[in-house]
């Protein structure tokens, strides 16, 4: 399986892959502007709650581009949108979520209460006023690398939920090498407590004396999964290093412990390439 070259924004060096974003149609915007619900952007503008635009919607109120709109349109900035004969400017802008890169140090956990007292990667993130932070997918206690958060919960659910498939990448140090036969195993299948879990993707990186680095993919996010998978097979993994999250690689140049927050053209990109 090749693993898709990252595109990095002009600004920040953070690698996003390449994907093929939703339309809204024929009189919908250009591929590459992320759309968002209609009902949802109205409120926003402080015209009424949400409820109470989806029924002027459904009453025909509304129009998007000439056209009568329905509940669950989607739109953007590039869109005319009228309430009978008044035009609705939309701030695209107001309705993105925030969306934060985290480098993960080993000996942190992604909680905000621990009865141990270990340290937590919430004390390190920005604080937030009129929301939190959410943190998509977790990374165990002794495992590095990416984290993201957000501060919108559809977002969160459109990169973590099994439906969607979403890869995660990670750099694996094990004690000892892997034989063909065991890479074809953790390939095609292993057994766990929690099912059968299998790598996408399984390359090796090298490696020096006892210890060797691979590479592998998966498109799923259980418990200490890629742990369990080489303990399954009798190896041990003595590093483990999450440096990608479905569409968003770690940034080379953010170290352990510290934190970037997306601009407005990088949470759009990301947006457009989810879907």
């Amino acid at each position: 399986m090749k693993v898709k070259k990252p595109i990095r924004p002009a600004k920040k060096k953070i690698p996003v892959s390449r994907g093929k974003p939703e339309t809204n149609g024929s009189s919908g915007p250009s591929a590459t502007v992320p759309t968002f619900k209609l009902q949802k952007l109205l409120a926003q503008k402080g015209l009424g709650s949400r409820r109470e635009m989806e029924a002027l919607i459904a009453a025909g109120e509304v129009t998007v581009n000439g056209k009568t709109a329905v509940v669950g349109d989607r739109v953007s900035a590039e869109n005319v949108v009228r309430i009978g004969k008044r035009v609705i400017r939309l701030n695209v802008a107001d309705s993105l979520p925030k969306v934060l890169l985290y480098h993960k140090s080993e000996g942190e956990i992604v909680s905000r209460n621990d009865p141990e007292g270990r340290p937590s990667v919430f004390d390190k993130l920005p604080h937030l006023r009129s929301s939190k932070w959410i943190a998509i997918g977790r990374l165990d206690f002794n495992t590095s690398g990416l984290l993201i958060f957000t501060t919108d919960g559809e977002l969160a659910n459109r990169l973590m939920h099994p439906r969607f498939e979403m890869e995660r990448e990670y750099a694996v140090r094990i004690l000892g090498k892997l034989t063909p036969e065991q890479m074809m195993q953790l390939t095609t299948g292993v057994e766990l407590t929690d099912g059968r879990a299998a790598f996408s993707y399984l390359a090796e990186q090298g490696g020096e004396g006892i210890n060797h680095w691979y590479r592998v993919i998966l498109k799923e996010g259980k418990n200490r999964e890629v742990r369990r998978m080489f303990e399954s097979i009798g190896l041990t993994v003595s590093r483990l290093m999450r440096v990608r999250f479905g569409p968003i690689n770690l940034p080379p140049r953010l170290k352990r412990g510290q934190w970037l927050e997306l601009d407005e053209k990088e949470i759009q990109r990301l947006l457009s390439l989810i879907g």
